[in-house]
């Protein structure tokens, strides 16, 4: 049978060795815990505040999949995420996947960020090995909460061979995104997880089964090794584009010490006429203008309604605001000009 083909059955074969597979806590809803009795909607929560090894315990038919550890890294609701949080989280699976008692990784996470740290793990982390991203939209205590259902699917890709090479992964509502483009795309309901491109596949009777692949690199074969990355990430600001746009926003971000600012730009990145002389400014005072679009699909097509080789902006391919501000850091921190970074964003 094909690695990428979906086995008969979750059952382990009699002495066969379980794949062993880290549990990366970090908070977020699927540790969450209702606070407003029973009853109460699932919207009433405390958001990490259950511990990883608890999280293990209360799926049992995780240790049918895999042999399990946890740790937790963090107890944080993921909105307070940072860039300092992003490194150490990616250091520390860095360290995982390079134990060769490690046969993946699974990192529980909060919703509201998630897309950002799987986009940056899977820019960062230089392994073949698996490295899933789960959560839950409602908590433990509430009733049908995801939680459990989804860390028992992350597991079962985790371990599954047919997940090696594919990049970071994010398994949600029994589907497989890519960290590279899969985004929150709802406030509330369950499939809140959706990729512009289309999932990559589906857990099926508890395996998963692939459709497409990424081709754009990532893990092993990106070029931003965070074992290079040895301080702290270059401020960039992020910019959202809307009526009666106000310079003073952009000069803030340059007053903070921002090294680059994201544009993110009505439909294709459009950037209007009362901004225009603005964005070169900036350049020529040494802060890179990223042009992005704030619809968060599709491509910005370089030149389009602004003169970009003019004022020496870089534009996105499909990344959106948020992926563009990572990718931005990332080619700062290996100190690339706009010519480099522009490359960059059209390499992944």
């Amino acid at each position: 049978m094909n690695a990428d083909s979906p086995a008969p059955s979750q059952a382990l074969s009699p002495g066969a060795r379980r794949p062993s597979i880290a549990v990366v806590a970090t908070g977020g809803t699927i540790a969450g815990a209702g606070t407003g009795g029973d009853g109460a909607p699932s919207a009433a929560y405390q958001s990490a505040v259950v511990s990883a090894d608890a999280l293990l315990r209360g799926v049992p038919a995780l240790n049918r999949l895999a042999a399990l550890r946890a740790e937790q890294l963090f107890q944080i609701d993921s909105a307070d995420f940072t860039d300092e949080h992003l490194l150490q989280l990616a250091r520390r699976v860095a360290a995982l996947c390079a134990q060769d008692d490690v046969d993946g990784v699974v990192v529980t996470h909060g919703t509201d960020t998630m897309e950002e740290s799987a986009y940056f793990l899977h820019l960062t982390v230089p392994t073949h090995k698996p490295i899933v991203l789960t959560g839950a939209m409602r908590p433990g205590t509430a009733p049908a909460a995801d939680g459990p259902a989804n860390l028992l699917h992350a597991v079962a890709v985790a371990a599954h061979p047919g997940s090696a090479g594919r990049g970071v992964l994010v398994v949600m509502n029994e589907q497989i995104h890519s960290g590279r483009d899969v985004a929150k795309v709802h406030s509330m309901r369950l499939d809140a997880f959706a990729s512009p491109h289309g999932a990559l596949g589906l857990v099926l009777e508890g395996q998963p089964r692939w459709y497409r692949a990424v081709v754009r690199p990532h893990t092993a074969t990106s070029e931003f090794d965070i074992r290079q990355i040895t301080g702290a990430l270059p401020l960039v600001g992020v910019v959202a584009g809307h009526g009666n746009m106000r310079a003073e926003i952009f000069e803030a971000w340059v007053a903070a010490g921002a090294r680059a600012i994201v544009h993110a730009g009505f439909g294709g990145g459009t950037v209007p006429d009362y901004l225009k002389a603005l964005l070169p400014a900036l350049r020529g005072r040494g802060v890179q203008v990223v042009r992005a679009a704030r619809v968060g699909d599709g491509p910005v097509i370089r030149n389009a309604n602004f003169d970009d080789d003019a004022a020496g902006s870089v534009v996105v391919d499909d990344q959106s605001p948020q992926r563009a501000r990572l990718l931005a850091a990332l080619s700062l921190a290996r100190g690339d000009d706009a010519a480099a970074m522009q490359q960059a964003f059209w390499r992944y």
